[in-house]
């Protein structure tokens, strides 16, 4: 069965104005990038500020334009597809964005902004009021929200409106972007299980872009860790997380922090700031901060090599297992 979502080799390039410091010209903040999202699963895009996990992610929903590659939703190629053609699919593929509060109007009330898009499709048979009391129960809200504003409303609430306003027209595919950034630990529990429950009831296929591992462990299928724009390591979450096979993945996990006092941590530590994408390193473009770096890995850029759990970009995947396991 093919995926729902197919990402080929998708470079998303922004054109440079020149100055009195630069000149003019192109960058890739996304670099070549190729996954799948499969129905009702979930897949978890992780990496650093800048690495081009939302750059991807607004690829997808048709907000920035994909300069070379393919993306196929349903098998339907959606990169250069006319904007009338796309606005049939944003019934079905949803983007729930970062700051909950500041992608709500705050001109308008909470009944207006989660029955906009039927609005904006021209579903004009719909009984709004029926709609918002139907989706404001859908994510655990009461119905008398419908006539509050967003400043009326907490963090937690707005990400639940936010929720509701995506699901409005039964989407096939979520792309969430940070859905738990800046809320509470236990309102971080409920956002999950609320989207986990979602994707039961309605067959969702998620796309989640996060920077937090312990929301990626716990509901993501597969996950794809993402430095400078390119893909380093992809593979079901369970076998990257027990087995990662790239450093830069091993250096995320061992940031992350670990409850137990006495389990045993690979540890790891980066060397410097991520390079400019102005100014990518040659060969492996992560050597300039890897603590297990090689001659070669400064002359030759590693291929996508797959193994039975995944597959990942590094020359020398055997060595620094053997070495962080020695120094751990």
């Amino acid at each position: 069965m093919s995926a729902l979502l197919q990402i080929r080799d998708v470079f998303v390039r922004f054109h440079l104005r020149g100055g009195i410091f630069s000149s003019a010209g192109t960058i890739d903040a996304v670099s070549g990038v190729s996954l799948d999202v499969e129905e009702g699963k979930t897949y978890g895009i992780v990496g650093e500020s800048g690495s081009g996990k939302t750059t991807l992610a607004r690829a997808v929903a048709g907000l920035h334009h994909a300069s070379e590659g393919s993306i196929k939703y349903r098998g339907q190629e959606l990169v250069n597809l006319p904007e009338a053609e796309f606005r049939k699919l944003r019934r079905e593929i949803v983007m729930m964005f970062q700051d909950p509060i500041g992608s709500l109007s705050p001109r308008l009330t909470i009944k207006s902004l989660i029955t906009e898009p039927f609005r904006i499709q021209g579903m004009n048979d719909r009984d709004l009021d029926a709609e918002a009391r139907r989706l404001l129960t859908m994510v655990g809200l009461p119905p008398e929200f419908a006539s509050r504003y967003p400043y009326q409303i907490s963090g937690g609430q707005a990400r639940r409106v936010g929720v509701a306003r995506a699901l409005a027209l039964d989407p096939k595919l979520l792309i969430a972007d940070e859905p738990t950034a800046g809320l509470d630990v236990s309102i971080q529990g409920e956002m999950l299980n609320l989207l986990a429950r979602l994707q039961d009831e309605l067959g969702l296929a998620i796309m989640i872009i996060t920077h937090n591992l312990n929301v990626v462990r716990h509901i993501t299928d597969k996950v794809g860790i993402m430095y400078l724009g390119k893909l380093v390591e992809e593979g079901p979450t369970e076998e990257v997380f027990a087995r990662p096979q790239h450093p830069y993945t091993l250096a995320l996990l061992a940031a992350n922090p670990e409850p137990d006092p006495d389990a045993q941590l690979m540890r790891v530590e980066l060397q410097g700031e991520p390079p400019s994408i102005l100014r990518r390193p040659n060969g492996c473009e992560f050597h300039t901060r890897c603590p297990f770096v090689q001659p070669r890995c400064s002359r030759d850029v590693p291929g996508w090599t797959t193994h039975a759990g995944g597959a990942h970009r590094c020359h020398y995947p055997e060595i620094w297992t053997r070495e962080a396991q020695a120094a751990s």
